[in-house]
């Protein structure tokens, strides 16, 4: 038997339909709680998606694996097929090392997805939760002005900033430092936040229940002050990047079905046109010390 539960992220709402299992509810609670609503106001507003689990197998037979990128060790795995008029499948492990953990088929528009979970081990079974739930938000918002992040971000001073980059480039030290060194700093979110373009030009930066490897679960929302692209560095230097700089770095960091033949990419394009526009895109080339926070906040904190 399964239950439901709602969930709002960045004004869109979802539901999780999953196994009656108070272990994984449990597990799941500290991430989800804080944006859960009820499933009165939820179907009042509208459901941006809802994820069903399955006990039924889903096969890839057929479908045609369009993205299977190769991955450093520890790096999370994600493959994605195109099914046809069938939808997506997608699957995803904890390493390139280890088996997949979890399946996913999608509706066309990611308005629906079943989750069938290839391990009966809770640890995993929340990994593939939380990967399917964060893929299938990243798809289902793309048509909504809506960009899902790999991001480190920052609130100070009533604005967010984002810290961009590749994994290990130093995003989540650049944040520390920032919390360590630069007064009325807070963590937003540590992985994988999300941004809203509204359609009278606010840009809205919000936590969400998915922020890697550091618990920060935080139902919050700040105006984006700037997205910084963070690159190691032997000195501290802030610069400011024009629109083309800005888009071929900003445009890695999003996440979503990139094909040039996907309306998917043609609503990032437009979403990240309108973002950068709005606001200021920088690089800092950087040290993981105190000064590096300090140069960096001078700028962005006195724009």
């Amino acid at each position: 038997m399964n239950i439901e539960h709602y969930y709002k992220v960045a004004e869109h709402n979802f539901c999780l339909n999953l196994p009656e299992s108070e272990k994984l509810w449990n597990a799941l609670d500290g991430q989800y709680g804080p944006f859960g609503i009820t499933k009165e106001k939820a179907v009042a507003e509208g459901l941006l998606f809802s994820i069903d689990y399955t006990r039924e197998a889903i096969p890839v037979d057929g479908a045609k694996c369009i993205y299977d990128v190769p991955t450093e060790d520890g790096e999370t795995v994600v493959k994605l097929y195109d099914a046809g008029d069938k939808g997506w499948i997608f699957e995803t492990a904890q390493d390139h090392s280890m088996p997949i953990c979890a399946r996913i088929a999608a509706s066309r528009d990611f308005s629906k997805a079943e989750i069938h979970l290839e391990t009966r081990l809770l640890r995993d079974a929340v990994f593939g939760i939380n990967n399917a739930a964060m893929l299938v938000y990243a798809f289902a918002s793309a048509a909504h002005h809506t960009l899902e992040f790999h991001s480190s971000v920052i609130e100070n001073n009533g604005k967010a900033y984002l810290f961009l980059g590749k994994s290990g480039t130093g995003k989540s030290t650049h944040s520390s430092l920032w919390l360590k060194h630069i007064k009325g700093s807070t963590l937003m979110n540590d992985d994988n936040p999300v941004v809203r373009i509204w359609p009278d030009g606010k840009v809205i930066a919000y936590g969400s229940p998915w922020s890697g490897k550091t618990p920060c679960y935080k139902n919050v929302s700040a105006p984006v002050g700037a997205l910084v692209q963070i690159r190691q560095w032997p000195e501290n230097i802030i610069t400011k990047m024009s629109i083309l700089e800005s888009y071929s770095s900003v445009f890695s960091s999003i996440s979503g079905i990139k094909d040039d033949n996907s309306s998917m990419a043609d609503d990032l394009n437009n979403s990240l046109s309108d973002l950068l526009s709005a606001v200021p895109c920088f690089r800092m080339d950087c040290r993981p010390d105190e000064e590096a926070a300090k140069v960096c906040s001078s700028k962005l904190l006195n724009l």
